[in-house]
């Protein structure tokens, strides 16, 4: 596991393509946990506790790296190629 975030230039200023949740959940009806903003496209998918686990099967399918927590008052991301909790969440330049 890296000690430091090498993706972080891969950050852009993303608006949440669906804000009021999961895209895919959305689509199929289905129930998800919590929210997950990925920071390269404004995919918003859902966590790994949630039954679709989408926001992951997006970082699969597009190998974008790096997503935020989207829930209100929470403040970290996560790189998933670099296995690395990132806190406070990484914004754009």
């Amino acid at each position: 596991m890296a000690e430091q975030c090498s993706h972080l230039d891969q950050v852009r200023k993303v608006k949440p393509r669906t804000p009021k949740g999961c895209e895919e959940c959305l689509k199929a009806n289905m129930k998800w946990v919590h929210l997950r903003l990925c920071l390269s496209c404004g995919h918003v998918g859902c966590c790994d506790n949630s039954p679709g686990k989408h926001a992951t099967k997006h970082f699969h399918d597009t190998q974008h790296p790096i997503i935020r927590d989207f829930d209100p008052g929470d403040d970290w991301g996560w790189c998933y190629v670099d296995k690395l909790m990132i806190e406070p969440a990484p914004k754009a330049k």
